[in-house]
């Protein structure tokens, strides 16, 4: 038998919790709270098979050959055009779905032991990209208005960039407040220190679009990506970056030594989908949607939850972010919910550094509302079974907590400000 020798920067790649948990899923009789999937009913399925004719018949030959590097012309243009600041065409990088923007910046930005910065908790798909590159990663305490400024510029020395995620963010579904973002624009800009911007779930809002994006205030200083997964088909696996010019060609030598380019014939579908408006009609079925299912999860919350569990109430996205009682923990309590036929993801594995081992992460937008009432229960009384003695003796009968933050360093609220929408109606793979 061949003795393979792996590189170093194999044994720090680690599979993904949640894709693990996901196979569990699979079991029949799964509620699942756990995936970061969107609905499968928000697919415009007509439109693309209308696409794909339209696309095959007028630029067949074109459409199945080798592309260009950069991304389909048209559909970057798109791109550059939906953004609520002054982009280039030429600025935008197309991607085989936006963890591959993450996969790249870290390739051309990350040497052994540099210092990157990140929320706390913060995105685990991140965490897989960076980590074969071996960096220090370095947690920034956050609250319910986001980062904490303070913290950062404490941190901030020698780093090369920070990464974040402003709005509804994964896996906590806060949004950045305002103010926050003006600080820490300005406190970036001031320290020298580079941001990576990941806009997933931008156009998600349920009421009032979050403020504008950091890059729109300094787009020399960020990085921006987005995808197409969340608003059209995350399985045509497509998604963009809009890079500084002083880091684009890396980026574009990157991407032609990982892939050569991203699918043409997939980015000529979604530039024809694009016309006439359609995102500015479809977007808001989506919206009324997850918002119906997040009100669904909040208020079978309210009704079935002991009273020391907490959690919060997103204005936007796909998740919501909650805390277990004193001396829980939520990888235990995993296998205690998928016997009882519902599943989530334990909130340690979004954690760099110091997890909080009682937070776990609830997707509410691919169960229906009679599922979402059922798992909340099962749920419910999973934690009733789990909990330590003591605490089912304080009171553990039909409590009721009203939503609110977890804990303000590690799950904050919602609470955004209107402003421009800062995705193209987009942004984000499988996450």
């Amino acid at each position: 038998m061949m003795d393979w020798t792996l590189a170093a920067r194999a044994e720090k790649m680690n599979p993904s919790v949640i894709r693990e948990i996901l196979k569990v899923t699979e079991k029949p009789g799964i509620i699942s709270f756990a995936g970061g999937l969107p609905s499968p009913k928000t697919f415009p399925i007509t439109a693309f098979s209308e696409a794909c004719a339209k696309v095959l018949r007028e630029d067949g030959q074109a459409a199945l050959q080798y592309a260009a590097s950069e991304g389909y012309g048209p559909l970057r243009e798109m791109v550059a055009d939906f953004l609520p600041w002054k982009v280039d065409p030429t600025q935008v990088l197309i991607t085989t779905g936006s963890q591959q923007g993450l996969d790249l910046l870290a390739k051309i930005l990350i040497d052994k032991d540099s210092t990157i910065l990140v929320e706390t908790p913060t995105y685990l798909g991140a965490l897989q990209a960076f980590t074969p590159m071996e960096p220090r990663v370095v947690s920034v305490a956050s609250d319910d208005e986001g980062l904490d400024v303070d913290d950062l510029a404490r941190k901030a020395g020698g780093a090369r960039f920070l990464y974040l995620l402003p709005n509804f963010q994964n896996p906590t579904g806060r949004t950045m407040s305002e103010a926050r973002r003006a600080a820490l624009s300005a406190r970036a800009a001031q320290l020298g220190l580079p941001i990576v911007e990941d806009n997933p779930y931008g156009d998600l809002w349920f009421d009032n679009p979050p403020p504008l994006p950091l890059t729109a205030r300094n787009p020399d200083g960020c990085l921006y990506l987005g995808s197409f997964s969340k608003v059209l088909a995350p399985g045509l696996r497509l998604g963009f970056l809009v890079a500084p010019r002083a880091l684009y060609p890396k980026l574009l030598q990157a991407k032609q030594a990982a892939d050569l380019h991203s699918p043409g014939f997939n980015q000529r579908m979604i530039a024809e989908v694009m016309k006439g408006g359609f995102l500015d009609r479809h977007v808001p079925t989506i919206r009324a949607l997850y918002k119906s299912q997040r009100d669904a999860m909040l208020a079978a919350l309210k009704r079935e939850m002991p009273e020391d569990v907490s959690w919060n109430k997103p204005d936007g996205g796909m998740f919501l972010w909650a805390r277990l009682p004193e001396g829980m923990n939520a990888v235990e309590l995993l296998p205690k919910a998928v016997d009882r036929n519902v599943a989530f993801v334990p909130g340690a594995a979004f954690y760099a550094d110091q997890a909080d081992a009682r937070t776990l992460r609830l997707s509410f937008v691919t169960a229906s509302v009679e599922q979402i009432n059922t798992g909340v229960a099962a749920l419910a009384a999973a934690i009733r079974e789990s909990r330590p003695a003591q605490a089912n003796a304080v009171g553990s009968g039909a409590a009721v907590r009203r939503e609110g933050p977890p804990r303000a360093s590690t799950a904050p609220s919602g609470g955004s400000e209107p402003h421009a929408v800062g995705s193209v109606g987009a942004t984000q793979e499988a996450k």
